[in-house]
């Protein structure tokens, strides 16, 4: 019976042993990953935008609240990979005109990286996309690097370089900018008029984006906490003249969403130390114990 306790000591602390980096270097490389299950709510402020009304046919000065949801297919989730659903609603806080534009956006993206993935019938606004670069996340252990990241108004990836270390509510953080060169995202026909254009009927006119998205991201985690997007969108007619602003605003994620996004990070850089650090050395720390118990009492009992 001794013998019998001594083995399963030696046997139990030997398994503790090779589980701990088994834990560490690999299975917590399969656990820590993006949740299929995903559903938030952030919310943008944008104070003194510009937009054009197609209510009104010119150009208003408001306040906007921007809301954004996002909700995981759990259903197209597999092994590797991630899809979501984004909708995002536009409400004029100054004029009290809610929903002034609505879009929508399906994403894939695989789940441990963060990059997309293009299947599932990925689109933006109905219309399929072709994804490349960082969607929604970074990678975990972000690395103080330019990275590729999706842009959704431009429809391409665009380098985001990293700048310099913050602390978003005490929170170390990296931070990214990304700056996107004008490129038309439309064409479409308005009354000339509109346009305070002489010629009567209707003209083409392409929108023009350009922009400036800046991330605040924990690198452990690669979870985005904070956001702002400088966005400038011009209407212009085929020559090429700028008619018209077409949407202008700095929208900078609220307080409140900065602290849902920062304590969600907290979380997810906690699990992972768990998983990578604490319960492997906690293993490894009591296997070496009961392998050298073992081994101890083998030796009285031979004495």
């Amino acid at each position: 019976m001794g013998r019998i306790s001594t083995l399963v000591l030696i046997g139990v602390g030997a398994f503790c042993i090779a589980l701990a980096p088994l834990l560490k270097f690999w299975a917590a490389e399969k656990i820590i990953a993006a949740p299929a299950d995903q559903y938030g709510i952030s919310r943008l402020h944008a104070a003194g935008a510009q937009y054009f009304s197609t209510q009104d046919l010119k150009v208003l000065t408001a306040d906007l609240d921007i809301i954004v949801t996002t909700q995981g297919d759990v259903k197209e989730a597999t092994e590797n990979r991630v899809v979501w659903n984004e909708g995002t609603v536009v409400n004029d806080i100054t004029n009290r005109r809610p929903q002034i534009d609505m879009s929508e956006r399906r994403s894939a993206f695989d789940k441990y990286t963060g990059v997309g993935v293009n299947c599932c019938g990925v689109n933006i606004q109905k219309t399929p996309v072709q994804l490349e670069g960082q969607i929604y996340k970074f990678p975990f252990d972000v690395e103080r690097k330019t990275y590729k990241v999706f842009n959704s108004s431009a429809r391409k990836a665009f380098d985001a370089r990293f700048v310099r270390e913050e602390k978003v509510n005490g929170l170390p953080v990296y931070v990214f900018e990304q700056d996107v060169p004008p490129t038309k995202v439309s064409t479409r026909s308005v009354p000339a008029a509109v346009l305070g254009m002489t010629q009567t009927g209707e003209v083409q006119v392409d929108r023009w984006y350009d922009g400036k998205t800046t991330y605040w991201i924990e690198p452990v985690s690669g979870a985005p906490v904070r956001q702002e997007q400088q966005r400038h969108e011009v209407l212009k007619t085929q020559d090429g003249v700028e008619r018209s602003v077409a949407f202008v605003a700095t929208a900078k994620m609220t307080d409140q969403t900065v602290k849902d996004l920062v304590s969600t990070a907290e979380k997810s850089k906690s699990q992972i130390n768990l998983l990578r650090n604490i319960i492997p050395l906690v293993l490894l720390i009591v296997g070496v114990a009961l392998v050298l118990a073992g081994v101890l009492v083998a030796r009285r009992r031979a004495a």
